[in-house]
């Protein structure tokens, strides 16, 4: 299977580039240039009418990450980090980790903190990269997604580890307009 993140539906992409110009203030000339492509080019991702490339592609996943740094994103990485339950929060366009409780970093062999920031792609299951290229069709880029729960069989990976079982995904948007997933394990 394919090591590499799926991109959201073009749909959904392009609300979230025009979200993110939006809170922004930026125009599309102006993310144009950001990207290196045309503005009518931004104009038909935003309308959902063109994918980008893998190279522009790249960008906008790194455009439109979630950085969580206002207050309230700051009581969401704390819950997220002192609860008991195995948790952990990740961006929901690059599935990089922003926050893990205690009992979820317990499992992982290597320390939460040499994780943060970094993707945790790589360690997805077999059944969790098959349900990430259905989540367009489970209306999960939907302003108003439901959480999503799926089954998976455990991960190759003694790292960090997925044990077979429940995982509960929940679409949070931070303060900036981007997505954070809140991933538990399900008892």
């Amino acid at each position: 299977m394919d090591l590499e993140l799926p991109l959201p539906p073009a749909e959904a992409l392009g609300r979230a580039l025009k979200a993110w110009r939006g809170l922004r203030r930026v125009k599309q000339s102006h993310a144009a240039e950001l990207f290196g492509v045309s503005q009518g080019t931004v104009s038909r991702w935003e309308a959902g009418r063109q994918a980008p490339s893998a190279r522009e592609a790249a960008r906008l996943r790194a455009l439109l990450g979630a950085t969580p740094d206002g207050a309230a994103d700051a009581a969401i990485l704390q819950l997220v980090r002192s609860s008991t339950a195995p948790v952990h929060l990740v961006c929901d366009m690059s599935h990089r980790l922003l926050a893990a409780s205690r009992a979820r970093a317990r499992a992982w062999r290597v320390p939460a903190e040499s994780l943060q920031g970094t993707s945790l792609w790589r360690y997805a299951s077999d059944d969790i990269r098959r349900a990430e290229q259905c989540l367009g069709e489970r209306g999960w880029f939907e302003p108003d997604a439901a959480p999503v729960t799926l089954v998976t069989r455990p991960n190759r990976f003694a790292e960090v580890p997925i044990r077979a079982g429940r995982v509960r995904w929940t679409r949070l948007r931070l303060s900036d307009g981007s997505f954070a997933r809140l991933v538990e394990t399900l008892p």
